[in-house]
């Protein structure tokens, strides 16, 4: 079976959860994570959850812990705190949620956003990897690479590694 193949037996829509991890942000002025959840919405899937988070270790693996617990979740989208600054803390706080890395998604989105800003580009931690059976994408706060992010690899390829992980 190749990918093409892969894809059609692949479910089109998928239910989500997004986490905003900022000590500044509020459901009001989140722009970040409601791009997240417009493109996710467009192009077919669903957010069952939400939740802004403070960038905290133990904040931030409290609310991932209550994500997994939820079944109906499928995959979790996080934003910020995947930078090199003191406060960037989300890489540190999943450490121990990773089962399996998915280096290529920090790869190509790394790629992706050198075409568009250039060397700053290898600031980002931004990651993936599954956990409980669950896709796991950790990006940058900012909306312009979230829209990367979600447009090009996440919402296209969601159902299909849903699908793979549930082999």
């Amino acid at each position: 079976m190749g990918v093409d193949e892969h894809r059609r037996e692949a479910p089109k829509s998928v239910d989500f959860a997004v986490i905003t991890v900022s000590d500044t942000r509020t459901e009001e002025d989140d722009l970040s994570g409601k791009t997240i959840v417009e493109m996710m919405e467009s192009s077919g899937h669903r957010c069952l959850r939400k939740a802004i988070v403070k960038d905290d270790v133990h904040a931030i693996q409290q609310v991932m812990r209550e994500m997994l617990s939820d079944p109906s979740v499928r995959a979790v989208i996080i934003n910020g705190g995947t930078g090199v600054s003191k406060r960037d803390v989300t890489f540190e706080a999943l450490e121990d949620y990773q089962e399996k890395e998915l280096p290529g998604f920090g790869e190509l989105f790394r790629a992706l956003s050198y075409q568009e800003i250039g060397g700053a580009a290898m600031l980002s931690r931004a990651t993936a990897f599954v956990s409980e059976g669950r896709p796991v994408f950790c990006l940058p706060g900012s909306r312009k690479a979230v829209a990367l992010a979600v447009g090009k690899l996440i919402a296209p390829e969601l159902g299909h590694l849903v699908w793979e992980v549930g082999r």
